[in-house]
Parts: C-alpha cells; sequence; structure tokens
C-alpha cells in the first residue's frame, strides 16, 4: 500500500547539544568543510563512520582524530560501493550511526559560452551534487526510521548558490538549488516520524573548489568556522542552518527581488579580482 497522508510536522528539528559518543557518519570527510566538522565533532566526543573516494586521506584523518572512529572509503556516485556500504551496516559489522551528513560535492567555474565542453564537468557535479546525494538518503532514511534512536536524522550540505542563479555556476547552481528543494521535501516526509532533515547552506568557504574562483568572495570564512557554524545549528533545531548570516541573509532577500534589480546585484557579487 501506498504511504498513508503524513501527520502533523513537529516544530523544528531535534536539537543536538550533546554528541559524546553519538555515531555520525560523514560522506565527504577526507577535506574542507568535512575534515573540519570531523575534528569539531570528535572533539565533542562523537564517534564517527569517515567516508570519501581518498581512503589514504581518510586513514590519515582517522589517525588524526584519535581512537574510537572508523573509515569507509567510497565514490558516492557509485551504487555498487553504496551497496557494499550499508551491507556493513545490515550485517551489523560497522553500528549504523544515527545522523548522517552528506558533504560530498564537485564545483567548477562554468559559462555557457563554453557549449557542450561543458558537458562533462556539468553532468559530475549534478551527479555528485544532487544525485547520488538523493540515492544515500533514500537508502538512508528507512533504515534510521527502522531502528529509532534519540535525535537521529540526515543532514545534507547545499550552498547558498542554491537560493539563485550565479555566474559561473551554470550547473553547480541548478545542482545546489535541487539539493534544497530535496531536502524541504525529506523534511516534510520524515519530520512527522521523529526523524530530522537539515539543510546546511554556507557561504564562501576557502577549500580547494572555491580556490577555482577568479573573482572576490563575499565573506570568505575558514572550513574551522563553518564547521562550528554548523555544530551551533544542529543545536539550534532549525530546518537550514545557514552562515555566515551577516551575508546569507543578504542574499536571501535579493533572491527575492524582482529580476531587474537582482541580476545585476548577483553580476556585481562575483566581478573578477583586480589583477
Amino acid at each position: 500500500m501506498p504511504p498513508g497522508p503524513p501527520a502533523a510536522i513537529p516544530r523544528g528539528n531535534p536539537r543536538i547539544a550533546d554528541w559524546t559518543n553519538r555515531r555520525v557518519w560523514l560522506l565527504g570527510a577526507s577535506a574542507g568543510i568535512g575534515e573540519a566538522l570531523a575534528h569539531a565533532l570528535a572533539a565533542r566526543g562523537a564517534k564517527l563512520v569517515l567516508s570519501a573516494r581518498n581512503a589514504s586521506a581518510l586513514a590519515e584523518l582517522a589517525r588524526a582524530l584519535g581512537p574510537g572512529h572508523c573509515t569507509l572509503a567510497l565514490d558516492a556516485t557509485d551504487s555498487a560501493a553504496l551497496d557494499a556500504a550499508f551491507a556493513r551496516f545490515d550485517s551489523g559489522e560497522l553500528p549504523l550511526p544515527s545522523v548522517g551528513v552528506y558533504l560530498a560535492g564537485d564545483y567548477q567555474p562554468l559559462d555557457a559560452r563554453q557549449g557542450e565542453t561543458a558537458l562533462p564537468a556539468a553532468r559530475h557535479m549534478l551527479a555528485v551534487n544532487y544525485a547520488a546525494a538523493v540515492e544515500w538518503s533514500l537508502r538512508l532514511a528507512p533504515r534510521l526510521l527502522a531502528t529509532p534512536a534519540p535525535a537521529s536524522g540526515i543532514a545534507l550540505v547545499a550552498s547558498v548558490a542554491g537560493y539563485t542563479g550565479l555566474p559561473q555556476a551554470l550547473a553547480y547552481s541548478p545542482s545546489k538549488a535541487a539539493l534544497i528543494r530535496f531536502a524541504e521535501c525529506l523534511y516534510l516526509d520524515l519530520a512527522p516520524q521523529g526523524l530530522g532533515v537539515w539543510a546546511i547552506n554556507p557561504g564562501f568557504v576557502a577549500t580547494r573548489l572555491t580556490a577555482q574562483n577568479d573573482f572576490e568572495m563575499p565573506a570568505l570564512m575558514p572550513p574551522e568556522a563553518a564547521a562550528e557554524a554548523i555544530v551551533r545549528g544542529f543545536a539550534s533545531g532549525r530546518f537550514e542552518i545557514h552562515f555566515p548570516t551577516r551575508f546569507t541573509r543578504l542574499l536571501k532577500i535579493a533572491a527575492i527581488l524582482p529580476y531587474a534589480l537582482s541580476m545585476p546585484l548577483f553580476a556585481h557579487i562575483a566581478r573578477k579580482k583586480p589583477r
């Protein structure tokens, strides 16, 4: 039988302030925000499952974090690798985490004038940033529902680039917009069942991906500050975690302006760096 109508939606997500011995799966943990979040949560007593494609980077991270964590190398876009990962949870080889955080992502500046030469990069961004996140979430959600744990849920790292179209973000912005909409749908379906769903929308964070940009990045922040903002967001109980708020609030306002005003504004944000 198809699912019945959803129950009344709780007011907000569970508030997670105590991470002691909480099992958390970080998919995309080997660098950037994922690596910083691993350090932040481990310092608060969480027990982490660390996933990314780079097995050696994961092993180095696990050593740096100390005992109590494990690595599970995989490519998020590889369905067979996800099969194998979830089989390890199903068999009891690895304890099922109570919180999963999808941090895997790809970004390359793309311009429509590149034409079909931009297609391989565009396809990859859509696969990593959106399609793989959907597959991972729809595999994880029923397992979390079947093994209820206090304050459990799924967090998806999107971007403020999903608020609106942006220059040089031909595939990145649409993929993150789709991920935000998907997170909203997940929340509407899963929150009535007691499962938390978080949409995490960072502004500009200094990583190897944003280092490709040739324009000034307003309110650029280090990954460690982004990780602390995420931790605070989990404690707040809000659906959306966005930061830095001095920048993201302005983007939210700009995104609802008429196009005649918003388009010149967003074009200005991506102004070239002076040479």
